[in-house]
């Protein structure tokens, strides 16, 4: 089990690689319409509370796990069990990470297949010249025309094996360091756009002035989940990345700055989206189809909207494609430790993936009178398993062996930080977010 080679090249690259592992369809897709389901600024409220008391203390332990252990996820987690007298057992968790990450990555790559194709029909000003009913027709034929579909996928696992192939330096930090700051330079040109429609007030008001008639339960628990998946924590992407963490970078800081970049995104395409569907005078609550419906409507009606509709659809593919990028290096980085080369290893896991996501591209066409449980298609199972179920178990465990298996002062050196705070980040993992997460564990499950 020796330690991993590959570093960040600077502090700066591994922040954008984690920034760009969370920044995905949970900011840009999800957030959205999750928002307009759940009272707006009450959920968005509550989902930056529990960003701060549940997603940093998790992500701070996955983290400096991968950071201490400097080994794949699985490595990691026996070597530093034993270090502490535990049992070697505790790997299996990261194996329950890789599989979190590979069917995560299967819906993605599905979901990010559909952004190819509307990127193209909104630069060719299709949407412009058709009415409401047409678009929404449309978009249930693209879903239920199979070879469209599978099409887009294909090019979406392409593209995104292509770049993890080439390793740490030559692919994703390269990659990063070229996309990440175009997404935020596109997400303020948006926004900047957003400010000029008549619905860009109503937007503001009704993201940041809390009702709280709208607080329930359910939004609560929505808004715990919400934030968790946010991260990208739960799965061992992030212990992954923290193995090639450079020496001397400060877990905290560098934690902070992702969750707060993180935010900003949700925040952002929030703000642009529904100043542009209230200017429009349109229903925020439109759940999932937001992105693929409503937006194209609100978009055809307006001045320019061709060219920021496109410019649109080139956000969301720059985010998602990204966080799939860095979503699949430590699936590729276990294979190439056992021994494959790094090519093999992304072909190996990208078919893989692939064929996984088959199924939830033919659940709106050829499959979709198939259930395999209860009323939910394959799509389905695909985006809420892994996300509302397994990423909240692995974050659980993770937070339980940080704070509870791991050696104490192992964890302080990780942390790169003084020993106060490890105090403080310990109590609060211990008697805070993992609280939480049993709780958002029973809310997901009954």
């Amino acid at each position: 089990m020796s330690e991993v080679v590959e570093r960040w090249g600077s502090r700066r690259a591994f922040i954008i690689a984690v920034t760009g592992a969370a920044v995905g369809l949970g900011n840009i897709w999800r957030f959205p319409w999750m928002v307009g389901e759940n009272g707006g600024s009450v959920f968005l409220l509550l989902y930056v509370a529990f960003v701060l008391l549940l997603g940093l203390p998790v992500m701070v332990a996955e983290i400096l796990i991968g950071r201490a252990g400097r080994r794949t996820p699985m490595q990691a987690l026996t070597f530093l069990a034993c270090e502490a007298g535990g049992s070697r057992h505790w790997r299996l968790l990261g194996l329950l990470g890789g599989i979190t990450l590979f069917l995560i990555l299967s819906f993605y790559a599905v979901v990010s297949g559909w952004s190819l194709e509307y990127l193209v029909d909104a630069f060719s000003g299709d949407f412009a010249s058709r009415s409401p009913e047409e678009i929404g027709a449309a978009f249930d034929a693209f879903l239920a025309s199979p070879g469209r579909v599978i099409f887009n996928q294909t090019l979406f696992m392409v593209l995104t094996m292509a770049v993890v192939a080439f390793g740490v330096g030559s692919g994703l930090e390269r990659l990063n360091n070229l996309l990440m700051p175009l997404l935020y330079l596109l997400l303020l040109v948006l926004v900047g756009y957003a400010a000029t429609t008549t619905g860009f007030g109503t937007a503001l008001n009704w993201l940041f002035w809390p009702d709280p008639r709208a607080i329930s339960f359910m939004v609560v628990l929505n808004a715990m989940g919400h934030a968790f998946f946010t991260l990208a924590v739960g799965a061992g992407a992030l212990m992954a990345y923290g193995a090639y963490m450079p020496e001397g970078q400060s877990v905290p800081r560098a934690v902070v700055t992702v969750a707060l970049l993180d935010i900003l995104v949700a925040l952002l395409a929030g703000v642009a989206i529904f100043s542009i569907v209230f200017s429009q005078g349109m229903d925020p609550a439109s759940g999932p189809g937001l992105m693929f419906v409503t937006l194209p409507v609100a978009f055809s009606q307006l001045p320019g909207g061709t060219l920021w509709l496109g410019s649109f659809f080139v956000l969301l593919l720059i985010a998602t494609w990204t966080s799939s990028i860095n979503l699949a290096e430590p699936m590729v980085a276990m294979l190439h430790s056992a021994g494959l080369h790094r090519v093999t290893s992304a072909l190996l896991i990208g078919i893989g993936v692939w064929l996984v996501g088959i199924p939830s591209a033919l659940s709106f066409s050829w499959l979709s009178e198939v259930q395999p449980i209860s009323d939910m298609t394959f799509f389905d199972l695909a985006t809420t398993v892994p996300t509302d179920i397994l990423l909240p178990i692995g974050g659980l465990l993770i937070a339980f062996f940080a704070v509870w298996v791991m050696d104490a002062q192992r964890a302080v050196q990780a942390l790169g930080s003084n020993e106060r705070f490890f105090i403080l980040w310990r109590q609060v993992t211990r008697w805070v977010a993992i609280p939480l997460l049993i709780l958002v564990l029973m809310g997901a499950m009954f």
